[in-house]
């Protein structure tokens, strides 16, 4: 069960009408029984222990207060001290009668009846485990979300539907992002605030069964089974008491306070996460669930074959000592609560999520003229969910498509002119700006070739699909994961210096139309050979010929030159833009 997201989608997403159909088919299946799976006889129940003894002492007729004076003064111990000890005699001797076979008081050990006990019973509380580490275990607040929704389905719907983003931006249209998660969050509060005693009584039920069944089901058994020995005469395992008393006085108080079976929505709650998980047939089904009432036998039949409270008393010659009620289960609701406020912040942010991801792609229909994104064949996508995951897929996808529909249109015949014909002051400024502009011109045969490189046939592609291929799982993972790795370092550097070729030659754009103090240009020097020149730039392409010698166009060149420069730079400073917004975009992890 690795999908750790399984049980928040079992509340988020099923509805309750499937919950329905599968808990009837659950019920329909099998009954379990509601018989109490501890009951305390009367020689259980635990009275005051600091006066307990004195007060069964003081109600013995008078010549039994002499008889115990005279065995006291034997054995120099007070009247009182030899009542008690008459009295775990006595207890040895009724549990030797009652339960033959559990117990030898004289030795103080533990025989081969209580060790096969033991034994069936942590078979029978282990058959809970996998499904409860695998739900409370790894998402209690969602596990809690569920058992509401079976207890309180009226409560349930209200925080599905009053809560959603939808919903509350309709009631409050001219709200801002904060306010709008504030006031779901107020609306959760005032739905939480109409549960009912009742409801409120029936969740602590399941929340305190449900914790008791944990402590059971993850109890140390093998670690008490391990103290015990073989005895060859008894044809069984024995133990001490005094070696394990401190863990059998740990389960005796889970098992006293496990006296109820768990109620049937937590049973049914454990069964659909399993189900959820696998489909079964009718008779996997009816197997599953007579395994999990045998379960619950196992535990009533240790409680009735086994007296641990009794046995704790002799062996800790205590007569007084009971088990304790363990706590557990009262934090539901805080949990419950925390469940639905991370919930609702989560909504928000999706919702945050797609409104910023549906905001850059208007901006990229305007800015890349109504052209899709030219995604990457052989990357993870919504498209391909088969192809291999990889870092700045949405990012490859953009400078692919910016490469094609804007930089090769509206931009390289501008810098291209730059290069061929441009003066440069400083060769380091020349070789700054061939090595950005290269960069760039590069750039569609980078992506294609990294594009092909994830492909089954390329270096990442292949190393990825034979991994998946390997027997070993931690191997599997490992290389899975280096592949992943190395496709994606070699994405952030074709992103990296995309960026960095773009914000470069920026600095470069910017500082050409920039003049010094005394009104020349900074860094070509020959800057009048492009504003002065018959052939004048435009934003497509090298403008058409304009007729010589007329002196009103001088001005008109230049500015034309000049706006051509500005649009290439509002380009690739919206290329620039689009790049961090992307970036962050794929933080959310959010595909196209």
């Amino acid at each position: 069960m690795g999908d750790d997201r399984t049980l928040h989608n079992l509340v988020s997403e099923m509805s309750i009408e499937e919950r329905n159909t599968l808990l009837a088919t659950i019920s329909g299946k099998y009954s379990f029984s509601k018989e109490p799976l501890y009951e305390d006889s009367p020689q259980d129940q635990v009275k005051d222990r600091s006066e307990a003894i004195e007060d069964q002492f003081t109600r013995l007729p008078w010549y039994r207060h002499l008889w115990f004076f005279i065995l006291g003064l034997l054995k120099t111990v007070s009247p009182v001290k030899a009542f008690e000890e008459n009295r775990i005699i006595k207890l040895g001797k009724e549990i030797d009668a009652r339960f033959p076979g559990s117990f030898d008081y004289k030795q103080n050990l533990l025989l081969p009846l209580f060790y096969k006990a033991l034994t069936d019973l942590k078979t029978g509380a282990r058959f809970f485990y996998t499904a409860l580490d695998s739900s409370v275990h790894r998402d209690k607040g969602a596990f809690y979300a569920f058992l509401v929704s079976l207890e309180m389905e009226d409560i349930h719907r209200r925080l599905q539907t009053e809560t959603a983003p939808q919903h509350i931006i309709e009631q409050y249209p001219d709200a801002t992002e904060l306010e709008l998660q504030q006031l779901a969050l107020h609306e959760m509060e005032e739905i939480l605030q109409t549960i009912t005693e009742e409801q409120r009584c029936a969740m602590y039920a399941n929340a305190r069964s449900l914790y008791c069944l944990k402590e059971l089901a993850s109890f140390l058994y093998d670690r008490l089974l391990l103290a015990f020995e073989f005895e060859p005469s008894l044809q069984g395992y024995i133990c001490s008491v005094r070696a394990v008393k401190d863990q059998l006085a740990t389960l005796n108080d889970i098992l006293h306070s496990f006296k109820d079976p768990p109620p049937m929505a937590l049973i049914e709650s454990l069964f659909v996460f399993i189900l959820n998980e696998q489909e079964y047939d009718a008779a996997e089904l009816q197997n599953i669930l007579a395994q999990a009432e045998d379960s619950l036998v196992a535990i009533r039949v240790f409680n009735k074959q086994i007296p641990l409270t009794l046995i704790l008393r002799c062996a800790n010659r205590d007569v007084t000592l009971g088990p304790q009620v363990i706590s557990g289960g009262e934090d539901w609701f805080m949990t419950f609560q925390g469940y639905w406020k991370e919930y609702i912040e989560g909504q928000f942010a999706e919702y945050l999520k797609r409104r910023r991801r549906q905001g850059l792609f208007e901006s990229f229909n305007y800015f890349l003229k109504g052209k899709d994104l030219q995604y990457l064949e052989y990357a993870e996508s919504e498209a391909n969910p088969e192809g291999m995951p990889t870092e700045g897929f949405f990012s490859l996808s953009f400078l692919r498509t910016f490469y094609s529909v804007v930089f090769m249109t509206d931009i390289n015949m501008v810098l291209r002119s730059i290069l061929l014909e441009g003066d440069f002051y400083k060769r380091e400024q020349r070789t700054a700006f061939t090595e950005y502009y290269n960069n760039l011109i590069k750039l569609e045969d980078d992506i294609k070739r990294f594009d092909y490189n994830l492909s089954p046939a390329g270096s990442y592609g292949k190393r990825y699909s034979l991994a998946h291929g390997d027997s070993s799982v931690p191997s599997k993972r490992r290389k899975i994961q280096i592949a992943i790795e190395d496709a994606s370092t070699e994405a952030r550097e074709i992103i990296a210096r995309a960026k960095s070729s773009i914000e470069e030659l920026l600095i470069i754009l910017e500082a050409i139309i920039h003049k010094g103090s005394d009104g020349k240009y900074t860094i070509l020097a020959n800057m009048s050979h492009f504003i002065d020149r018959r052939t004048v730039v435009t934003g497509d392409a090298l403008g058409k010929q304009d007729e010589p010698s007329k002196p009103a166009v001088s001005a008109s060149k230049s500015a034309a030159f000049i706006n051509s420069m500005l649009d290439v730079i509002q380009k690739l400073h919206k290329a620039q833009q689009s790049l961090v917004d992307i970036h962050v975009t794929e933080l959310d992890n959010i595909h196209p």
